[in-house]
């Protein structure tokens, strides 16, 4: 969480109509957004998206599914809001010293 490159990934998946909706492959809400597509909304080469992808994938922010030469990526609300959760009980701690 602490690139910027990542943050923004969420950000755009968050509303994947809205910042993909012109992705023809696949329906971006339901599917996921092309990773090609991601790449070039960040303005970065693709194994550059590819690896902050990665990352999110691995620490369960994102969901990554493969549909005939196209991966596709989705945010995994579940996860991102257990976290935020923890991290507010964590915050809270520490400012009131439990």
């Amino acid at each position: 969480m602490a690139s910027e490159q990542r943050l923004r990934i969420l950000q755009l998946l968050a509303e994947p109509g809205k910042h993909f909706g012109r992705q023809w492959s696949a329906d971006p809400v339901q599917s996921g957004v092309c990773m090609t597509l991601i790449a070039e909304a960040l303005a970065v080469t693709q194994p550059t998206a590819s690896r902050h992808l990665d990352i999110l994938r691995q620490a369960g922010f994102i969901t990554v599914q493969k549909h005939l030469k196209w991966s596709y990526c989705k945010r995994d609300e579940a996860t991102i809001s257990g976290y935020l959760n923890w991290l507010g009980r964590e915050i809270s701690a520490a400012s009131t010293g439990s």
